[in-house]
């Protein structure tokens, strides 16, 4: 047990005083206890308290907890769900599984077509080679400049943080990075730093991953107050799954500090289908919106998934009414093992255009694609 200043069971043993009666008449004793000690507590518990925490310590490790009990197997997912197993499909387990008891509380039992199983769910289909379909389909490693630092758009840079995320979701387009080569699983985020600081035509940082927000806020406090400290860089950009995954780590510390930054800060978040908005993430995003801090929503268009007019209008009906702007509907990134995610274009093409006509316009995501060595997102309709 800790010492604690003030506490006489402690107190005591550590100053070597000599017993109570030594030092207190015998008939004050009971005074004390019967008039003045309740008299004299009252009037401490009457003093309002120089500083009132935000929230308790369990508020901040609640996320940290959600972590370690999140599911790692796909024999668990399944027998959570009351699914048949699946030998097979387990062999695509090199890409590991990850889901977090918040997400699984969404999914219905029993059904292996519900869209949230369909991102987390693996399929024997991961383990085929299909041609066009590799293991960096954005281009990456090209444009990776030190520490983790991907340079690829004007005025803007990507720090891949590190490699943790909330949930492994199977389409990822980094499921193969290569985190532990680019230094992005050691925080060691100087070598990013000085690129960035050396280069003044980068005005906005993006923070990436794996997931920014599976930083603890003392790390994710150092790395923002060296960027705040790099005078060219005037905005940041966080893009995150965790509002969605693991939506209790929006704390009311974590927002406070972005709020408070001298950089003009956006967040990014990541929702493919509106079955994944429950009463726990609106709370999580109306805590980040009524702060001041601008909330988008990135999707990625998949098969089995929300590949249905209806299904994207429900999401972006769902964003919207919580304040999120659809921001882009992504077709989907060619990475190894994605293959059978992958929705034609035409497709997808006529998808937005049901979404122009049932929609307004600002609720209408852009439909982009992202080629390596491009200058920017290539719009696609």
């Amino acid at each position: 047990m800790p010492v604690v200043e003030g506490d006489p069971t402690t107190s005591r043993s550590r100053l070597s005083l000599p017993p109570q009666a030594d030092l207190v008449p015998t008939g004050l004793i009971p005074l004390f206890c019967r008039v003045i000690r309740p008299v004299f507590f009252a009037m401490i518990q009457a003093v309002p308290p120089l500083h009132r925490p935000i929230h308790s310590d369990s508020d901040t490790d609640e996320w940290q907890i959600a972590m370690k009990r999140a599911i790692r197997s796909q024999r668990e997912l399944r027998r959570r769900l009351g699914l048949p197993e699946a030998p097979d499909a387990d062999a695509a387990e090199r890409f590991p599984t990850f889901v977090p008891l918040e997400m699984l509380a969404r999914i219905r039992p029993g059904d292996a077509n519900d869209p949230i199983l369909r991102q987390v769910l693996a399929d024997e289909r991961e383990t085929d080679q299909q041609p066009g379909f590799t293991a960096d389909p954005v281009g990456d490693l090209d444009a990776s400049v030190a520490g983790g630092l991907i340079h690829k758009y004007h005025g803007r840079a990507l720090l891949v943080t590190h490699g943790a995320c909330a949930v492994h979701c199977r389409y990822c387009f980094r499921r193969e990075f290569p985190y532990s080569e680019t230094g992005s699983r050691r925080e060691n985020w100087k070598p990013a730093l000085e690129s960035i600081r050396s280069d003044g035509t980068i005005e906005e940082v993006l923070l990436s991953g794996g997931d920014p927000l599976t930083l603890t806020d003392a790390s994710l406090d150092r790395l923002v107050t060296s960027l705040e400290e790099i005078a060219h860089v005037r905005r940041l950009r966080l893009h995150t799954r965790l509002p969605i995954a693991i939506p209790q780590r929006i704390t009311e510390n974590l927002v406070a500090r972005l709020t408070e930054s001298r950089l003009v800060t956006w967040v990014v978040i990541h929702c493919n289908h509106a079955q994944e908005i429950d009463s726990a993430v609106t709370r999580a995003t109306d805590r980040m919106i009524n702060a001041g801090l601008p909330v988008l929503n990135q999707s990625v268009l998949l098969a089995g998934v929300n590949d249905h007019a209806d299904t994207l209008v429900e999401l972006s009906k769902a964003l919207v009414d919580r304040r999120i702007q659809p921001y882009y509907l992504h077709q989907l990134d060619r990475v190894q093992g994605s293959a059978h995610f992958l929705v034609p274009e035409q497709r997808g093409h006529e998808l937005v255009e049901e979404m122009r006509r049932r929609l307004p316009g600002y609720a209408v995501p852009q439909y982009v694609a992202e080629h390596a060595g491009a200058a920017n997102k290539t719009p696609l309709g």
